[in-house]
């Protein structure tokens, strides 16, 4: 499995502090299976990451891993806001973008989904990007299915929080979604071994198997979307959207 959303690398956004707690969390990863995790820091205007130190930091991870005998590979990529990513260049979209691939994880802006964020998957796509549609847990409102529908319509795809699956108060809706076609891939967004989400993501794939309409296409939701994600390969989803 493909962790597509966490942010793993140290001293950097509001994840872990040190190097050994991205250790820990990679750890915490392999023993869920996880084989490799997109480090994607925030780009967004309250956390100062600066873009041209991401390959760095990510190799960085990736060797102190293999010297501690960690066996996940770490790949790049960032949470993008969408209020940022129309004042992205390219030479800045490229080390944020998830593996070697032509996405990008956006996060929409705090509230109710809008036009805005339509607005901003169509300018990724001019530029030849795709949208990956992160915390859809976060915008839970009466229109949401109909929104992430048209955004579905228009090439983006939805990434889940894998911990929102388990929790007894968003867990039906997050379900519910599911079975409307508009959850595609999981992430963690894990911060810490510490606290808060776990890297974990089987716990969530063990709920969605109760879905009838996804059962056959949890490997692909698992596996099969996640790797051409990263590898920059084909990519239609096997279900379509419901918004009714």
């Amino acid at each position: 499995m493909i962790d597509l959303h966490c942010h793993l690398l140290p001293g950097i956004d509001d994840g872990p502090a040190e190097l050994s707690d991205s250790v820990a969390m990679a750890r915490e990863a392999s023993e869920d299976g996880i084989e490799a995790i997109c480090a994607t820091p925030h780009i967004r205007h309250d956390h100062d990451v600066v873009i041209d130190e991401i390959e760095g930091r990510v190799s960085e991870l990736q060797a102190e891993l293999e010297r501690q005998g960690v066996a996940v590979a770490v790949l790049s990529g960032g949470e993008v806001a969408e209020t940022a990513v129309e004042g992205l260049g390219e030479h800045e979209l490229r080390p944020v973008r998830l593996g070697e691939g032509e996405w990008v994880l956006l996060e929409p802006a705090p509230g109710p989904l809008s036009s805005s964020l339509e607005r901003r998957v169509s300018h990724l796509a001019r530029r030849g990007h795709r949208s990956l549609i992160a915390h859809p847990e976060r915008h839970l409102s009466a229109d949401l299915p109909e929104r992430l529908a048209r955004l579905v319509g228009e090439g983006a795809l939805v990434q889940a929080t894998a911990d929102f699956f388990v929790r007894s108060d968003t867990a039906p809706y997050m379900l519910e979604l599911a079975s409307r076609g508009l959850v595609h891939v999981l992430g963690s967004d894990a911060h810490s071994s510490h606290g808060g989400r776990p890297v974990r993501i089987s716990h969530a794939l063990d709920a969605l198997e109760g879905v009838a309409e996804l059962r056959e296409h949890l490997d692909w939701i698992a596996r099969d979307a996640p790797r051409a994600i990263v590898g920059g390969g084909p990519l239609e989803p096997p279900f379509a959207p419901n918004a009714s």
